[in-house]
């Protein structure tokens, strides 16, 4: 038996980093994914072996279960229905264990996400061989949430194949999971995260499990659904940039201005409701979607000027602003910014010629550009490898 699972990427449409000072945020799913496979080998091969192969990397592991049972032994029951939290003395030991395959200096920020794909499978499946294939669409470390996408197609098919949830395994093509095995599969994906990032928000895992648009603020995350079938060029502009660097920078400039950045946190907020008001309300005709795209590109371009003034900009960020607004089209950041990735709306009567006239401009500058549909399906699962 094989099963399957794909997990979009997501992008923060408005509130970056005012949202850790209480604002609110707006975040939603584009149809991007990274893909999951999970394989057992036939009992006639006495295979002992747990392999992992990140097919876009071109890496390969592989790890004996015995070992892996030796090394770290998970307490017995139906543990996928409890997901639970990795103590730091069984992750010492999982990273060793990932140490021992020298991934190349140059891939080494992997080494997390093999910790988190080891812990996953060992609570969920246990100790059994089989094969895990892993491919994604999604730019890693660009702000498109490639390491929730990563932890959630994981436990889909772990929990998928578990044994501890009911489900119809004679189910042709891709389809979702219940609210409540979707909840089980975010929170496991969540335990994956927190080994990745230490301290996640649980935005990521959450709109790459439920899909299309997740407002939040304070902790509490609400699921919308939107109306509008929204487009975006994202711009990658393969600028690494350091979040947690970005953040205290921002604190910083609160504590330097604490009246003005007050103010420039209150009007994100404002931006983030109206924005998510204007994706939930209905659009009966083609002229009324044109002028809720008209009011999403100004409050795009108002969040991205109070980005400006938090300080999160970056000259790659504004070369892909300039070029974009010389086509008359709304740009911003989305995520710590700093550089990563720039979102573009691309508006329903905007014709081809002219994206392709962009994206090519955006490519001359070394930039990589993706086209993606915005607040989709999310997580979905297929058996039997069918697509």
């Amino acid at each position: 038996m094989e099963v399957r699972a794909k997990a979009p990427g997501k992008i923060i449409l408005a509130g970056e980093h005012a949202v850790v000072h209480g604002s609110t945020a707006v975040a939603a799913s584009i149809d991007l994914y990274t893909y999951a496979s999970l394989q057992f080998p036939p009992l006639s091969d006495n295979d002992d072996t747990l392999k992992l192969q990140l097919k876009d990397l071109n890496l390969e592991f592989s790890w004996s279960v015995g070992k892996l049972k030796e090394a770290f032994p998970v307490d017995s029951g139906c543990i996928p229905l409890s997901p639970t939290a990795c103590s730091p003395e069984c992750f010492r030991i999982i990273a060793a264990l990932v140490k021992e395959h020298n991934i190349p200096e140059a891939k080494i920020g992997l080494a997390a996400g093999v910790t988190a794909f080891l812990w996953l499978y060992t609570c969920i499946i246990g100790y059994k061989p089989a094969k895990v294939i892993v491919t994604s669409e999604l730019p890693l470390g660009s702000g498109l949430g490639s390491s929730a996408s990563f932890c959630v197609s994981l436990s889909a098919v772990f929990i998928a194949l578990s044994g501890c949830v009911n489900l119809d395994l004679n189910k042709k093509g891709w389809f979702m999971f219940v609210d409540s095995e979707l909840d089980l599969v975010n929170k496991w994906a969540f335990e994956g995260e927190r080994l990745i990032h230490g301290k996640p928000s649980g935005i990521d895992n959450t709109v790459s499990t439920f899909g299309n648009v997740i407002k939040f603020r304070s902790g509490t995350l609400t699921r919308i659904k939107s109306s509008m079938l929204l487009k975006m060029l994202i711009t990658n502009t393969k600028v690494g940039r350091n979040t947690k660097a970005l953040v205290a920078s921002v604190s910083e400039r609160k504590l330097r201005h604490p009246d003005a950045m007050t103010a420039v946190f209150t009007s994100m907020d404002s931006i983030s409701n109206k924005l998510a008001t204007i994706l939930e309300s209905p659009a009966v005709d083609e002229l009324a979607i044109t002028e809720k795209e008209v009011l999403l590109e100004e409050l795009m371009e108002m969040n991205q000027g109070l980005l400006q003034c938090m300080g999160v900009s970056h000259a790659s960020i504004e070369t892909v602003i300039r070029t974009t607004l010389k086509y008359k089209l709304s740009t911003k950041l989305t995520g710590a910014g700093g550089g990563g990735c720039v979102l573009t709306l691309l508006p329903t009567i905007l014709s081809k010629t002219i994206v392709d006239k962009v994206k090519a401009e955006l490519e001359s500058c070394g930039f990589q550009c993706l086209t993606a549909a915005i607040g989709g399906n999310g997580l979905e699962i297929c058996f039997g490898g069918s697509s």
